[in-house]
């Protein structure tokens, strides 16, 4: 073999070593990575009904809800199974951030203060902030609720909500049913949250009502999926399978089934 022919052949293959390694570089994406495992994990808080809640049959207990059949959408539209991590709110967009879960299907308003932290989908439900009392309360308009105790859940828009009350003592908690136990014992005085979730706990507590009261609303309402900052490609999924549920008429089904029971 002559040293011209070497010479070609030995930079053909630094070629196709350089080409190679560039390859094997390329990083992967987070839509490919989920792609890759075969699962899509989805975080929420399991005490927001009917949007997400625990459901007991015989021993078996599995999250179900508006979201889920939402984020089911999304992993059948990936191809992928969908698996559920459930903890409190306020550790959702921190457990986003650190990669332990893929999307927060939660019953999450896309505020500009959150948008810092990750990206929406678009609305895929609208809503609105009420106030739950005990049919006893003398509580019946905004005024009444200078001064008083109202239990929110953490890191929510229903807390900024409640802030707007004047001289309010805002009691914090992790959890929604908690709120509805300290209103049921007297340990609170109300409760601000979304409508769609104070009607499903009203099934169970008879002994308290609603109020609607325009001057909490002022808060931006609605919810939306929220990903990793960056994950454009899999914010246009979510927004294609919103698109596709409601043009296909499965969304209107989906409302009927877990809003209108």
């Amino acid at each position: 073999m002559n040293k011209k022919l070497l010479g070609v052949l030995l930079i053909s293959a630094l070629v196709l070593a350089l080409l190679l390694s560039g390859c094997s570089n390329k990083p992967v994406s987070a839509l490919d990575k989920i792609k890759q495992k075969g699962v899509i994990i989805m975080g929420t808080s399991a005490d927001f009904p009917p949007y997400e809640f625990h459901k007991v049959e015989g021993n078996k207990d599995t999250i179900v809800g508006f979201d889920v059949d939402i984020a089911n959408a999304i992993a059948k539209k990936l191809g992928v199974k969908l698996e559920i991590k459930d903890m409190d709110f306020k550790g959702l967009i921190p457990a986003l951030q650190a990669g332990r879960i893929d999307m927060i299907v939660a019953g999450m308003t896309p505020t500009p203060e959150r948008a810092k932290s990750v990206d929406f989908s678009d609305l895929y439900y609208n809503s609105q902030q009420v106030v739950v009392v005990k049919n006893d309360s003398p509580i019946s308009k905004f005024d009444d609720l200078k001064g008083k105790t109202v239990a929110v859940q953490i890191g929510t828009t229903s807390e900024e909500a409640a802030k707007k009350i004047p001289d309010v003592n805002l009691k914090q908690l992790n959890r929604v049913g908690d709120a509805f136990m300290d209103l049921k014992n007297g340990r609170c005085d109300a409760i601000v949250l979304e409508n769609t979730v104070a009607n499903a706990y009203l099934k169970e507590y008879n002994d308290m009502k609603i109020l609607n009261m325009k001057e909490i609303n002022t808060v931006e309402n609605g919810s939306a999926v929220a990903v990793a900052k960056g994950n454009k490609e899999l914010v246009n999924i979510i927004n294609d399978v919103i698109k596709e549920l409601k043009a296909s008429g499965e969304y209107d089904k989906l409302i009927d089934k877990w809003f209108k029971q």
